[in-house]
């Protein structure tokens, strides 16, 4: 209480410093990097491709221009980030068996999946047990697996978490990391399984089948496999009409399972279905790369801590075509965020007199394949995340004009919350709660690998209170979004897109960092707060 009192005081003294602060943002140049950085010519800014190649060298140009320091390897504005790309070929088998009847999987239509071991061909057959949502949490007093041994076993199960009314049972309605598709696998490989086959339901993961299909078919970058070191060599998703097959070849069903698996008292059913698949593997070395950009601080000793400023500069890159249309363009996600980026980069270094700590402008890559950008960087960090007093991020904003609210999903799990009240309030903006706690938006952009080596870190998005547009409009936009264009070629950049929020956006985040880099102490995470002891452990009290 006594951290969380001394900050807001410091937040409240120190708001006299925004009143002479006026960043030159502005929505044309936001809708320019973007417009540019989601057009064909990028070909979807896949990582280790062309287009990932062309959009790092004009961030990089960006930063230079603007007078920024470079903040990469060896004088660079590059931070190599070394990744394994799999691409699993489409002549990929699936099948599940029993009691004489076999039942086969089509590629991309009712199955994906990659093969963790990163290896060129891996044809196993295992059998499938049943583990519910594949959960195991001391916390909650929840166990899926019972201590029973899956090793070499293929696990089936479902995404999300357990259903409850009860806000304190994982998350209540908010998703938790444990309803994360990637703590599944984590899960899985930890115990020693062969594989994984998640049962898709619109319902538990948020989207649709078409997001599954488009987001794995084509090249997944990974972070090379240790030798002895234990891997899926299936992690993969079927359809709800195919998880519907396999389960009734063991005499059970989806909506039944789905149901069984909210019990406190499930425990592993064996199906009897033997699962065989061969995974042909296109196995490459990516070449791929962070960009980083430093404006240093004013204050001799504050300046070698930083405030970080990220988005993720990559998409999908080209893949599976859709009405002819084979570039993934990522207008939305994520040309919006880096667009941002840049301008705060700009802003940042055009002051006259800087702020006390150091800014970091950090575009990363492979965000769509895993936070893998972000987590190389928490990793091996520039600044160590002791130094680090926050890290501010950017994905995914809709232009579509300006909002009365904001949304800024973990600020308030940190001491640096009332501070953030207090801009928001300057602003004149309303802080909303995100929309949809049950996508667990928190554990899917790259804010959290910064949270997760104890950096205080958020991501700050518009919130659907948009003015001049009828009630309603804000929640309809996202549901059109996320079901017509969300991982799909669609998601192109339009001239009739309103920038004019995004800039709202830029500057309130600009305000929170320089507050951040004027403070005596920088933030921490809340008592009791899962990623508090992390930063303990970097030093921060």
């Amino acid at each position: 209480m006594l951290i969380y009192s001394r900050f807001l005081a410091f937040g409240l003294i120190g708001l006299w410093c925004l009143q002479a602060q006026q960043p030159d943002i502005s929505p044309e140049r936001i809708r320019a990097h973007v417009k540019f950085l989601s057009s064909d010519q990028l070909e979807g800014r896949g990582p280790g491709g062309r287009g990932g190649q062309l959009a790092t060298e004009y961030i990089a140009t960006q930063f230079m221009l603007a007078g920024l320091k470079p903040g990469g390897d060896n004088g660079t504005y590059f931070q190599q980030v070394p990744l394994t790309g799999i691409q699993t070929d489409k002549s990929a088998q699936l099948s599940a068996s029993q009691g004489g009847q076999t039942i086969d999987f089509k590629w991309s239509n009712d199955f994906v999946g990659v093969n963790e071991r990163l290896t060129a061909d891996d044809r196993f057959e295992g059998e499938a047990i049943f583990v519910g949502h594949g959960i195991e949490a001391r916390e909650f007093q929840w166990n899926d697996f019972k201590d029973v041994d899956v090793r070499g076993k293929v696990l089936v199960l479902f995404t999300n978490e357990p259903a409850s009314n009860d806000p304190k049972f994982f998350g209540g309605r908010a998703l938790t990391y444990y309803g994360r598709w990637s703590y599944k696998y984590e899960e899985a490989t930890r115990k020693g399984a062969r594989g994984v086959i998640i049962i898709h339901t619109t319902r538990t993961a948020g989207y649709g089948w078409e997001v599954v299909r488009n987001s794995w078919s084509g090249e997944q970058p990974y972070v090379k496999v240790a030798p002895g070191q234990h891997a899926l060599s299936l992690a993969g998703w079927v359809t709800q009409e195919s998880g519907e097959k396999l389960l009734s070849l063991a005499g059970h069903h989806v909506d039944e399972l789905l149901k069984a698996a909210d019990s406190r008292d499930f425990r592993p059913i064996p199906l009897g279905v033997l699962i065989r698949c061969n995974l042909p593997t296109k196995v490459r070395e990516i070449a791929t790369r962070n960009v980083a950009g430093l404006v240093e601080g004013s204050d001799p000793k504050l300046k070698s801590e930083v405030v970080i400023y990220s988005a993720h500069w990559d998409h999908l890159g080209i893949g599976t075509p859709v009405n002819g249309d084979a570039i993934y363009n990522g207008a939305v996600d994520n040309a919006t965020g880096c667009g941002i980026l840049m301008e705060l980069a700009g802003a940042w270094a055009a002051q006259p007199k800087k702020p006390r700590r150091s800014a970091l402008f950090l575009a990363v890559t492979a965000e769509e394949g895993g936070l893998r950008g972000s987590e190389y960087y928490a990793a091996h960090p520039k600044i160590a995340p002791g130094k680090t007093a926050l890290a501010i991020n950017y994905d995914a904003l809709f232009p579509f004009g300006r909002t009365r609210d904001v949304v800024v999903n973990g600020a308030e799990r940190t001491t640096a919350w009332p501070m953030v009240e207090a801009v928001a309030k300057r602003m004149g903006l309303t802080i909303k709660p995100h929309p949809r706690p049950e996508q667990g938006t928190y554990y899917r952009s790259d804010h959290f690998a910064f949270a997760h080596v104890g950096i205080p870190a958020f991501s700050v998005e518009l919130g659907e209170d948009f003015i001049g547009k009828p009630k309603g409009f804000g929640a309809k936009a996202f549901d059109d979004y996320n079901e017509q264009h969300y991982h799909r070629p669609s998601d192109e950049f339009q001239e009739t897109w309103d920038f004019s929020g995004l800039a709202d956006m830029a500057r309130f985040g600009f305000l929170i960092g320089s507050e951040v880099a004027n403070q005596d102490r920088i933030p921490t995470w809340r008592a009791r707060d899962e990623f508090l002891a992390a930063r303990e452990k970097s030093g921060i009290k």
